[in-house]
Protein backbone atom coordinates (compact mmCIF):
# COMPACT_ATOMS: atom_id res chain seq x y z
CA UNK A 1 0.00 0.00 0.00
CA UNK A 2 1.56 3.59 -1.39
CA UNK A 3 1.64 6.17 0.98
CA UNK A 4 -1.13 8.79 0.98
CA UNK A 5 0.58 11.97 -0.84
CA UNK A 6 -0.16 15.55 -0.18
CA UNK A 7 1.10 18.51 -3.01
CA UNK A 8 0.42 22.01 -2.85
CA UNK A 9 -0.72 22.79 -6.79
CA UNK A 10 -0.75 26.22 -8.75
CA UNK A 11 -4.28 24.95 -10.30
CA UNK A 12 -3.95 27.40 -13.43
CA UNK A 13 -2.34 30.56 -14.70
CA UNK A 14 -1.96 33.72 -11.38
CA UNK A 15 -4.04 31.38 -9.59
CA UNK A 16 -2.95 32.23 -5.48
CA UNK A 17 -3.45 30.75 -3.07
CA UNK A 18 -1.76 27.55 -4.27
CA UNK A 19 -4.28 24.80 -3.53
CA UNK A 20 -3.07 21.34 -1.12
CA UNK A 21 -4.96 18.69 -1.90
CA UNK A 22 -4.44 14.83 -2.70
CA UNK A 23 -1.50 13.92 -4.94
CA UNK A 24 -0.62 10.37 -6.73
CA UNK A 25 2.22 8.93 -5.33
CA UNK A 26 4.97 7.88 -7.31
CA UNK A 27 6.90 4.85 -7.46
CA UNK A 28 10.89 5.79 -8.47
CA UNK A 29 11.98 4.21 -11.99
CA UNK A 30 15.36 3.47 -12.55
CA UNK A 31 18.16 5.46 -11.45
CA UNK A 32 15.24 7.21 -9.64
CA UNK A 33 14.23 7.47 -5.41
CA UNK A 34 11.70 9.18 -4.01
CA UNK A 35 12.22 11.16 -0.93
CA UNK A 36 9.48 12.32 2.14
CA UNK A 37 10.46 15.79 2.51
CA UNK A 38 11.59 17.45 5.51
CA UNK A 39 11.75 21.01 4.46
CA UNK A 40 11.41 22.79 0.83
CA UNK A 41 12.92 25.84 0.05
CA UNK A 42 11.57 28.43 -2.52
CA UNK A 43 13.02 30.52 -5.29
CA UNK A 44 11.57 33.04 -7.93
CA UNK A 45 11.29 31.20 -10.75
CA UNK A 46 8.31 29.70 -8.22
CA UNK A 47 6.19 32.99 -7.64
CA UNK A 48 7.26 33.86 -11.57
CA UNK A 49 5.33 31.64 -13.03
CA UNK A 50 2.31 31.90 -10.23
CA UNK A 51 2.33 35.31 -11.03
CA UNK A 52 3.71 35.57 -14.85
CA UNK A 53 1.19 32.63 -15.95
CA UNK A 54 2.53 31.06 -19.45
CA UNK A 55 4.74 33.92 -20.09
CA UNK A 56 7.69 31.37 -18.07
CA UNK A 57 7.60 27.75 -18.08
CA UNK A 58 4.93 27.55 -20.88
CA UNK A 59 5.45 24.04 -21.34
CA UNK A 60 3.74 23.19 -17.79
CA UNK A 61 0.31 21.63 -17.74
CA UNK A 62 -2.39 22.58 -15.06
CA UNK A 63 -2.58 21.26 -12.10
CA UNK A 64 1.21 22.07 -11.69
CA UNK A 65 3.63 20.73 -9.01
CA UNK A 66 6.11 23.96 -8.46
CA UNK A 67 9.76 23.97 -6.29
CA UNK A 68 13.06 22.70 -6.64
CA UNK A 69 14.74 22.32 -3.10
CA UNK A 70 14.28 20.06 -1.17
CA UNK A 71 15.75 17.45 1.55
CA UNK A 72 14.36 14.63 2.99
CA UNK A 73 15.45 11.25 4.42
CA UNK A 74 18.75 10.79 3.97
CA UNK A 75 18.96 12.90 0.67
CA UNK A 76 19.56 16.04 -0.53
CA UNK A 77 18.67 16.94 -3.99
CA UNK A 78 17.78 18.92 -7.00
CA UNK A 79 14.14 18.18 -8.10
CA UNK A 80 13.46 19.36 -12.11
CA UNK A 81 9.94 19.13 -12.28
CA UNK A 82 10.04 22.67 -14.35
CA UNK A 83 12.20 21.21 -16.57
CA UNK A 84 10.70 20.36 -20.03
CA UNK A 85 12.84 17.13 -20.47
CA UNK A 86 10.62 16.26 -17.60
CA UNK A 87 7.59 18.71 -16.46
CA UNK A 88 5.68 15.72 -14.55
CA UNK A 89 4.20 16.92 -11.32
CA UNK A 90 6.32 13.77 -9.39
CA UNK A 91 9.24 15.60 -9.61
CA UNK A 92 7.78 18.88 -8.11
CA UNK A 93 9.68 19.73 -4.64
CA UNK A 94 5.97 21.44 -3.29
CA UNK A 95 4.86 17.89 -1.93
CA UNK A 96 5.05 15.26 0.88
CA UNK A 97 6.67 12.81 -1.21
CA UNK A 98 9.14 13.85 -4.12
CA UNK A 99 10.49 11.92 -6.94
CA UNK A 100 14.50 12.51 -7.35
CA UNK A 101 17.00 11.55 -10.08
CA UNK A 102 19.69 9.53 -8.21
CA UNK A 103 22.57 11.31 -9.80
CA UNK A 104 21.17 14.50 -8.59
CA UNK A 105 20.99 13.22 -4.90
CA UNK A 106 23.31 13.85 -2.45
CA UNK A 107 23.64 12.36 1.16
CA UNK A 108 23.97 15.60 3.81
CA UNK A 109 25.69 14.10 7.39
CA UNK A 110 23.83 13.99 10.42
CA UNK A 111 24.75 17.11 11.62
CA UNK A 112 22.59 19.08 9.09
CA UNK A 113 19.23 19.84 9.25
CA UNK A 114 17.06 19.84 6.37
CA UNK A 115 16.27 23.09 6.71
CA UNK A 116 19.41 23.82 5.71
CA UNK A 117 20.36 21.47 3.54
CA UNK A 118 17.53 22.40 1.60
CA UNK A 119 18.92 25.75 0.80
CA UNK A 120 21.14 24.08 -1.25
CA UNK A 121 20.28 22.75 -4.79
CA UNK A 122 18.67 25.00 -6.84
CA UNK A 123 21.75 27.59 -5.79
CA UNK A 124 24.82 24.93 -6.46
CA UNK A 125 22.91 23.73 -9.83
CA UNK A 126 23.06 26.73 -11.01
CA UNK A 127 26.89 27.70 -10.39
CA UNK A 128 27.59 24.38 -11.05
CA UNK A 129 26.16 24.51 -14.59
CA UNK A 130 28.11 28.19 -14.88
CA UNK A 131 31.38 27.10 -13.46
CA UNK A 132 31.72 23.52 -14.96
CA UNK A 133 29.89 22.64 -17.61
CA UNK A 134 31.41 22.14 -20.93
CA UNK A 135 29.92 25.28 -23.33
CA UNK A 136 30.10 27.70 -20.35
CA UNK A 137 33.02 28.54 -17.92
CA UNK A 138 34.71 24.96 -18.01
CA UNK A 139 36.40 25.38 -14.89
CA UNK A 140 38.85 22.54 -13.40
CA UNK A 141 36.55 20.50 -11.13
CA UNK A 142 36.06 20.90 -7.08
CA UNK A 143 37.97 18.69 -5.07
CA UNK A 144 37.33 17.27 -1.25
CA UNK A 145 39.60 17.70 0.29
CA UNK A 146 40.46 21.01 -1.72
CA UNK A 147 43.80 20.11 -3.66
CA UNK A 148 45.59 22.88 -5.49
CA UNK A 149 46.50 22.35 -8.51
CA UNK A 150 50.22 21.82 -9.10
CA UNK A 151 50.37 23.39 -12.62
CA UNK A 152 48.26 26.98 -11.25
CA UNK A 153 50.62 29.45 -9.85
CA UNK A 154 49.70 31.82 -8.78
CA UNK A 155 45.52 30.20 -9.07
CA UNK A 156 43.92 31.38 -11.86
CA UNK A 157 40.62 34.45 -10.89
CA UNK A 158 37.67 33.64 -11.04
CA UNK A 159 35.27 36.87 -10.97
CA UNK A 160 31.50 36.03 -9.21
CA UNK A 161 29.66 39.32 -9.75
CA UNK A 162 26.30 39.04 -6.80
CA UNK A 163 28.62 36.83 -3.77
CA UNK A 164 25.40 36.95 -1.25
CA UNK A 165 22.79 35.62 -3.34
CA UNK A 166 22.02 32.28 -3.12
CA UNK A 167 23.90 30.94 -6.11
CA UNK A 168 26.56 33.42 -5.80
CA UNK A 169 27.31 31.62 -2.78
CA UNK A 170 27.39 28.54 -4.27
CA UNK A 171 29.83 29.97 -6.60
CA UNK A 172 31.99 31.20 -4.54
CA UNK A 173 32.83 28.05 -2.64
CA UNK A 174 32.72 26.18 -5.58
CA UNK A 175 35.31 28.11 -7.83
CA UNK A 176 37.58 27.93 -4.44
CA UNK A 177 37.19 24.43 -3.95
CA UNK A 178 38.15 24.29 -7.80
CA UNK A 179 41.06 25.87 -6.85
CA UNK A 180 40.59 29.50 -8.45
CA UNK A 181 41.18 32.84 -6.22
CA UNK A 182 37.33 34.35 -6.22
CA UNK A 183 36.57 38.40 -6.49
CA UNK A 184 33.39 38.69 -6.02
CA UNK A 185 30.77 41.80 -5.03
CA UNK A 186 28.11 42.44 -2.39
CA UNK A 187 26.53 45.21 0.35
CA UNK A 188 29.14 46.47 2.64
CA UNK A 189 27.35 44.81 5.71
CA UNK A 190 27.69 40.99 3.81
CA UNK A 191 31.56 41.24 2.84
CA UNK A 192 32.43 39.26 6.29
CA UNK A 193 30.13 36.89 5.35
CA UNK A 194 31.82 36.16 1.22
CA UNK A 195 35.33 36.74 2.71
CA UNK A 196 34.20 33.40 4.96
CA UNK A 197 33.28 31.29 2.04
CA UNK A 198 36.17 31.91 -0.10
CA UNK A 199 36.07 35.43 -1.97
CA UNK A 200 39.72 37.07 -1.56
CA UNK A 201 38.76 40.11 -2.61
CA UNK A 202 35.04 42.01 -2.12
CA UNK A 203 33.61 45.08 -4.08
CA UNK A 204 30.53 46.80 -3.46
CA UNK A 205 28.44 46.28 -6.38
CA UNK A 206 26.21 49.64 -5.75
CA UNK A 207 29.31 51.42 -6.01
CA UNK A 208 30.20 52.96 -9.95
CA UNK A 209 33.50 52.63 -9.67
CA UNK A 210 33.94 48.57 -9.00
CA UNK A 211 34.11 47.63 -12.30
CA UNK A 212 37.39 49.74 -12.48
CA UNK A 213 38.29 48.92 -8.99
CA UNK A 214 38.34 45.08 -10.34
CA UNK A 215 40.13 45.45 -13.45
CA UNK A 216 42.99 47.12 -11.49
CA UNK A 217 42.67 44.36 -9.14
CA UNK A 218 43.04 41.59 -12.17
CA UNK A 219 45.95 43.68 -14.01
CA UNK A 220 48.65 40.82 -13.56
CA UNK A 221 46.01 38.09 -12.74
CA UNK A 222 45.19 35.66 -15.46
CA UNK A 223 40.77 35.85 -15.22
CA UNK A 224 39.06 32.44 -15.94
CA UNK A 225 35.95 33.98 -16.61
CA UNK A 226 32.97 35.33 -14.32
CA UNK A 227 29.49 34.51 -13.48
CA UNK A 228 27.02 37.39 -13.44
CA UNK A 229 24.12 36.98 -11.16
CA UNK A 230 22.13 40.46 -10.05
CA UNK A 231 20.47 43.65 -11.63
CA UNK A 232 23.54 45.32 -13.86
CA UNK A 233 25.74 41.96 -13.53
CA UNK A 234 25.93 41.37 -16.89
CA UNK A 235 27.30 44.89 -18.40
CA UNK A 236 29.86 45.26 -15.83
CA UNK A 237 31.17 41.33 -15.97
CA UNK A 238 31.18 41.52 -19.90
CA UNK A 239 33.39 45.60 -19.36
CA UNK A 240 36.18 43.47 -16.65
CA UNK A 241 36.41 40.22 -18.67
CA UNK A 242 36.90 42.32 -21.82
CA UNK A 243 39.87 44.26 -19.99
CA UNK A 244 41.91 41.73 -18.59
CA UNK A 245 44.37 38.67 -19.72
CA UNK A 246 42.25 35.80 -19.52
CA UNK A 247 38.74 34.04 -21.08
CA UNK A 248 36.39 36.35 -22.51
CA UNK A 249 33.46 34.62 -21.20
CA UNK A 250 30.50 35.24 -18.74
CA UNK A 251 27.78 33.24 -17.26
CA UNK A 252 24.41 34.75 -17.17
CA UNK A 253 22.71 33.61 -14.17
CA UNK A 254 19.84 36.50 -14.47
CA UNK A 255 17.84 39.14 -16.08
CA UNK A 256 16.33 42.50 -15.79
CA UNK A 257 12.63 41.17 -15.62
CA UNK A 258 10.78 40.36 -12.83
CA UNK A 259 7.86 38.21 -13.02
CA UNK A 260 6.04 39.40 -10.46
CA UNK A 261 6.16 42.85 -11.86
CA UNK A 262 4.92 41.60 -15.14
CA UNK A 263 1.46 43.89 -16.11
CA UNK A 264 -1.80 41.77 -16.98
CA UNK A 265 -3.03 43.79 -19.30
CA UNK A 266 -1.37 44.10 -22.90
CA UNK A 267 -0.41 47.44 -22.98
CA UNK A 268 1.61 46.83 -20.42
CA UNK A 269 2.75 43.54 -21.02
CA UNK A 270 3.79 45.00 -24.53
CA UNK A 271 6.01 47.67 -23.01
CA UNK A 272 7.53 44.75 -20.30
CA UNK A 273 8.09 42.73 -23.68
CA UNK A 274 10.11 45.23 -25.57
CA UNK A 275 12.11 46.57 -23.09
CA UNK A 276 13.34 43.03 -22.41
CA UNK A 277 14.46 43.02 -26.31
CA UNK A 278 15.75 46.23 -26.66
CA UNK A 279 18.02 44.90 -23.68
CA UNK A 280 18.86 41.63 -24.92
CA UNK A 281 20.01 43.32 -28.05
CA UNK A 282 21.93 45.80 -26.43
CA UNK A 283 24.06 43.41 -24.50
CA UNK A 284 24.14 41.50 -27.51
CA UNK A 285 25.84 44.15 -29.36
CA UNK A 286 27.97 45.09 -25.85
CA UNK A 287 29.31 41.61 -25.79
CA UNK A 288 30.08 41.33 -29.49
CA UNK A 289 31.80 44.42 -29.72
CA UNK A 290 34.26 43.86 -26.66
CA UNK A 291 34.70 40.05 -28.03
CA UNK A 292 33.32 38.35 -24.64
CA UNK A 293 30.86 35.07 -25.03
CA UNK A 294 28.08 35.32 -22.66
CA UNK A 295 25.50 32.20 -22.42
CA UNK A 296 22.77 32.22 -19.97
CA UNK A 297 22.38 29.53 -17.83
CA UNK A 298 19.22 26.84 -16.70
CA UNK A 299 20.01 25.52 -13.85
CA UNK A 300 18.61 22.16 -14.59
CA UNK A 301 21.05 21.50 -17.61
CA UNK A 302 23.57 19.31 -15.02
CA UNK A 303 20.72 16.42 -15.09
CA UNK A 304 21.93 15.69 -19.01
CA UNK A 305 25.52 15.71 -18.29
CA UNK A 306 28.20 14.70 -16.26
CA UNK A 307 28.28 17.71 -13.98
CA UNK A 308 25.47 16.26 -12.12
CA UNK A 309 27.12 13.29 -10.69
CA UNK A 310 30.30 15.01 -10.01
CA UNK A 311 28.37 17.42 -7.92
CA UNK A 312 26.09 15.86 -6.16
CA UNK A 313 27.51 12.15 -6.45
CA UNK A 314 31.24 12.67 -5.87
CA UNK A 315 31.91 16.10 -4.12
CA UNK A 316 28.99 17.24 -2.23
CA UNK A 317 28.70 14.84 0.49
CA UNK A 318 32.31 14.81 1.79
CA UNK A 319 32.66 18.49 1.64
CA UNK A 320 29.66 18.71 3.48
CA UNK A 321 30.82 15.99 6.23
CA UNK A 322 34.32 17.62 6.12
CA UNK A 323 33.29 21.06 6.97
CA UNK A 324 35.00 22.67 4.08
CA UNK A 325 31.44 23.12 2.12
CA UNK A 326 28.67 25.16 3.91
CA UNK A 327 24.66 25.17 3.02
CA UNK A 328 24.14 29.01 2.80
CA UNK A 329 22.73 31.13 2.53
CA UNK A 330 21.08 30.49 6.04
CA UNK A 331 17.34 29.50 5.67
CA UNK A 332 14.23 31.74 7.15
CA UNK A 333 11.90 29.59 7.98
CA UNK A 334 8.35 31.02 7.40
CA UNK A 335 6.30 27.86 8.92
CA UNK A 336 5.61 24.27 8.50
CA UNK A 337 3.52 22.72 5.80
CA UNK A 338 2.59 22.75 2.26
CA UNK A 339 -0.62 25.45 3.60
CA UNK A 340 2.87 28.03 4.31
CA UNK A 341 4.43 27.46 0.65
CA UNK A 342 2.25 30.60 -0.53
CA UNK A 343 3.67 32.60 2.53
CA UNK A 344 6.73 31.69 1.12
CA UNK A 345 6.80 32.48 -2.04
CA UNK A 346 5.29 36.04 -0.79
CA UNK A 347 8.09 36.31 1.08
CA UNK A 348 10.19 36.20 -1.10
CA UNK A 349 8.87 37.88 -3.53
CA UNK A 350 8.40 40.86 -0.99
CA UNK A 351 13.02 40.21 -1.28
CA UNK A 352 15.28 38.57 1.25
CA UNK A 353 18.98 39.29 1.21
CA UNK A 354 21.76 36.54 2.32
CA UNK A 355 18.88 34.17 3.47
CA UNK A 356 16.56 31.66 1.59
CA UNK A 357 13.42 31.06 2.46
CA UNK A 358 12.52 27.49 3.83
CA UNK A 359 9.02 25.73 4.78
CA UNK A 360 9.53 22.72 7.06
CA UNK A 361 7.26 19.57 6.76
Amino acid sequence: MPPENHAAYLVNPRARPLQVKSAPYTAPGPDEIVVKNGAIAVNPVDYGKQCGGDYLFAWLKYSIVLGSDVAGEVVEAIAVGVDKRSSKPSEGAFQEYTVLRSHLAAKIPDNLSYEKACVLPMGISTASCGLFMKDYAALRYPTSPYEHPSDQAPPAAFIVWGGSTSVGTNAIQLAKAAGYEVLTTASPRTFGYVNELGASQVFDYNDPNTPSAMIAALKNKTCAGAIAIGKGSLEACIDIVAAVPGRKFVAQASVPLDAAKVPGNIVGLVGVVMGYIWWNISRTFRAKIKGVSVKFIWGTDLMANEVGGMIYNDFLPAALASGQYKAKPEPQVVGKGLERIQDALDVNMRGVSAAKVVVTM
